[in-house]
C-alpha cells in the first residue's frame, strides 16, 4: 500500500514538473506575431483586472487601476519581447500594489510565448505575466 502511494506521488511530480515545462521550452524561440492583438491577465486581481493592448509599436492598457501606454519591440523570429517608455495617469486607488508589480513585471520582460489564446511574459526563463486573449 505505501509502495502504491508513494509511485502515486511520484508520478504526479513528474506530470506536473513536465507540464510546467512546456512554455519555457519556447522561450527565446519563434513565435506568432502580437501586431493588433488585446489581452487581459489571467490571474485573479483584487480590483480591475490589467490589459495589454499591443498595437504596432505601440502597448497600452489598464494596469489594474490607472491607464498606462508605452512602446514596445516585438520580434516574432525570436520571441523577444521589450516594453519601454512606460507611463500611466495618476488616480489614487486601493490597491496600488497590484499596478505597481503589474508595471514593474512589464517593464522586465524580455521574452514570450504565445500559444493559441495565451500570452505569457517571461524575464529570461522566469515567468512573470500570464494574458487571456480578450475580445
Amino acid at each position: 500500500m505505501k509502495n502504491i502511494f508513494l509511485s502515486i506521488c511520484t508520478a504526479a511530480v513528474l506530470a506536473s514538473c513536465g507540464a510546467m515545462a512546456g512554455s519555457s521550452s519556447k522561450v527565446g524561440k519563434s513565435q506568432a506575431p502580437l501586431t493588433n492583438t488585446r489581452w487581459a491577465l489571467a490571474d485573479n486581481v483584487k480590483g480591475k483586472t490589467p490589459t495589454l493592448n499591443i498595437e504596432g509599436e505601440k502597448i497600452n492598457g489598464n494596469a489594474g487601476c490607472n491607464n498606462y501606454f508605452g512602446t514596445a519591440k516585438v520580434d516574432p523570429s525570436t520571441g523577444n519581447f521589450s516594453a519601454g517608455q512606460l507611463g500611466s495617469t495618476k488616480m489614487a486607488c486601493d490597491n496600488m500594489s497590484v499596478e505597481k508589480n503589474f508595471m514593474d513585471m512589464v517593464g522586465k520582460a524580455n521574452k514570450y510565448v504565445l500559444t493559441g489564446n495565451v500570452l505569457e511574459l517571461y524575464q529570461d526563463n522566469l515567468l512573470l505575466l500570464k494574458f487571456n486573449k480578450a475580445e
